[in-house]
């Protein structure tokens, strides 16, 4: 049973470039994940700023991945943090600077320990198996995901991990509120194609029920 979520789109897309900001939002994308690794501090910065201003121009929600001081710092409006960032982020710091937040989680034991954080959101996967930076990622499955629903109340649940188009509908139908997409956006040949046939995919779902 979904909850009713406070996240901005039941697409959320996770990119690691900010013109990625520009192609996904611009054609119509409203929630957006800037994922960056291996980058100086100051570089870090940098594309997250560029990131936030192209977020301003297309009306996009933006999230920042695991840099929380960077986020504070920029007046991020959201921060999605793993399971091992929870050991150094300071969440009250985050919170006094009305910056919303995620946690990904991947056992229950790490499903436990993001719950009591209180999160605006949980994430769940991966659902199917994926890459990663060139590592592969066992997927855990609907079953999974549909107990994560029930062990997370009223918290927003976002699945993710091999997710398409026509995965879209079982992930909603066991529960999750939101997905997101990596892979399906910026490594495919059409992007802001593939952006319009996601959005007529969830109009569709919204439709049926």
């Amino acid at each position: 049973m979904n909850v009713m979520s406070s996240l901005p789109s039941q697409i959320y897309a996770v990119v690691d470039q900010p013109r990625w900001v520009e192609r996904l939002g611009g054609a119509g994308l409203r929630f957006i994940e800037l994922y960056l690794r291996d980058l100086s501090e100051e570089d870090v910065r940098a594309q997250a700023l560029l990131a936030q201003e192209l977020a301003a121009r297309f009306n996009v929600s933006l999230a920042l991945n695991r840099y929380w001081q960077t986020a504070i710092e920029l007046g991020y409006e959201w921060l999605h943090l793993g399971p091992e960032d929870l050991e150094t982020a300071d969440l009250e710091a985050i919170r006094t600077a009305g910056i919303r937040f995620g946690i990904s989680t991947h056992t229950r034991q790490e499903l436990e320990t993001a719950l009591a954080c209180k999160p605006d959101y949980i994430s769940f996967g991966p659902v199917w198996s994926t890459e990663l930076r060139g590592v592969k990622l066992t997927g855990r499955g609907l079953e999974q995901l549909a107990e994560w629903r029930e062990l997370c109340g009223d918290v927003p649940l976002v699945a993710i991990g091999g997710l398409t188009v026509p995965r879209l509908a079982e992930c909603l139908e066991a529960g999750a509120d939101t997905v997101a997409v990596m892979s399906d956006f910026i490594g495919h040949s059409d992007p802001e194609g593939q952006v319009r046939h996601w959005l007529d995919a969830v109009s569709e779902e919204s439709t049926s029920t």
